[in-house]
């Protein structure tokens, strides 16, 4: 039997002892939370543990007393092979940071970050802040540490990988300088990388004519993502390219990060 649906057959405090390894302990230190018993200074409990027993998923969040958002939010799902462990998505907020309703359109439908449907309006505004495409609020630079407690997580059951898909530009260069791998993308990637050098065709378009098509950003990170994001990439000629972005599936071993570089020495 698959691991995370294994430890979601377990009592409710046994698989509560084991999910809450994957809180990052900065969390804890920074919004004034118990460790033990999960509440902050009022008393109130902040972690949600939602993995009902027979489920191959399992969804851990902190959320604050007053705060919309989660400020952490990580969802873990089995696959058909024991040793590994598809991480489906992390969300880590700064509650102090302004909040874009990017994540919800004109007509109130949930935008699916974007990929579903867009608001304008606010991804112009998140970008201004210097947010990330598909972001609300900012982050809070956890990206190194969530990964660190995920291994150690693996390493209690013997799970070898972790899988992804990495469902923008940025999120994928990020998870290269934490040592994963491409599963699928890796191709698409490097061509985008060729294309934002000068000459290339990405290079080219652009030109300017809107917020999101700044020059500069053929050499950063974040200038990158949200020019795909907003479509450069069907502009091109090469058939790699015009068929738009999909989103690369990358895995690390656990103990043994290989990552696979696409853009060496990024400046984000």
């Amino acid at each position: 039997m698959a691991w995370i649906r294994r430890i979601s057959g377990l009592s409710p405090i046994e698989k509560e002892g084991f999910y809450r390894i994957l809180i990052p302990p900065s969390l804890y230190r920074r919004f004034g939370v118990n460790p033990l018993s999960l509440c902050d200074e009022n008393g109130v409990r902040v972690a949600r543990f939602f993995c009902p027993e027979g489920d191959r998923t399992c969804l851990v969040e902190m959320k604050l007393p007053g705060v919309d958002d989660p400020v952490f939010s990580t969802q873990l799902s089995d696959t058909t092979d024991v040793t590994q462990i598809d991480w489906d998505f992390i969300v880590v907020n700064d509650p102090a940071s302004l909040k874009f309703n990017t994540q919800i359109d004109q007509d109130g439908r949930d935008t699916l970050f974007g990929w579903a449907s867009r608001n304008i309006e606010e991804e112009e505004k998140a970008f201004s802040a210097g947010l990330f495409p598909g972001q609300a609020r900012k982050g809070l630079g956890l990206t190194g540490e969530v990964i660190q407690v995920l291994e150690f997580f693996c390493r209690i059951f013997d799970i070898k990988s972790i899988r992804l898909e990495a469902l923008f530009y940025h999120n994928a260069i990020t998870y290269e300088r934490y040592g994963f791998s491409y599963f699928t993308g890796y191709g698409l990637m490097k061509k985008i990388h060729e294309e934002f050098l000068p000459g290339g065709q990405l290079f080219k378009r652009l030109d300017g004519k809107t917020p999101f098509r700044n020059p500069e950003f053929a050499q950063t990170v974040r200038g990158r993502s949200w020019a795909i994001h907003v479509g450069i990439l069907k502009e091109a000629d090469e058939e790699i390219l015009e068929e738009g972005w999909a989103s690369p599936v990358m895995y690390r071993m656990v103990g043994k990060p290989r990552g696979m570089i696409t853009f060496p020495n990024p400046t984000y």
